[in-house]
């Protein structure tokens, strides 16, 4: 698709957005039941609450803005995903497969952080101040779950270094 105007890239961001969303929601379940740390295990189920939350949110934002829920692949979701897909796949000494999650967790909270960010900045510039407060509710919140991964990664950490 061609971008015209910066209502046309906002809306690409939030089909991308909304594609990534709904891709976390199907990985979250299979990282938690991987997850040997009980801590990480009840951070990814409470980040699927968070993200299903992410989804309906980005249809009320759609809804604001006039437009139809609609997801465009998202490919760079896809990549980080197979990553973290591929390191389940591989197995090991639980400790160290729970440190590759959280690696592989925080890849896809810093995409988001981006993406969230450039979204919330187009829809200021826009004037689109609910869609504006909207977008930066879940930029919030990413930051939050990386924040949470951080500190769970340094007890993680420790431990897969002495496996």
């Amino acid at each position: 698709m061609k971008l015209e105007s910066m209502r046309e890239l906002l809306l690409d961001e939030l089909q991308d957005l909304y594609s990534a969303e709904q891709q976390i929601t199907k990985a979250l379940p299979k990282m938690a039941k991987t997850s040997s740390s009980s801590q990480l295990k009840q951070a990814f189920e409470s980040h699927l609450k968070e993200t299903e939350g992410h989804v309906e949110r980005l249809e009320k934002i759609f809804d604001l803005l006039e437009e139809k829920s609609k997801a465009k692949m998202c490919e760079g979701m896809k990549g980080l995903l197979k990553e973290g897909d591929e390191r389940i796949k591989e197995g090991g000494e639980p400790e160290v497969v729970d440190a590759g999650l959280i690696s592989a967790a925080q890849r896809v909270e810093h995409y988001e952080i981006a993406a969230y960010g450039s979204a919330r900045t187009f829809a200021e510039m826009l004037n689109e101040t609910e869609v504006a407060d909207l977008l930066e509710q879940t930029l919030e919140e990413e930051k939050a779950a990386d924040q949470k991964l951080t500190k769970i990664a340094g007890t993680v950490n420790r431990k897969a270094e002495a496996a």
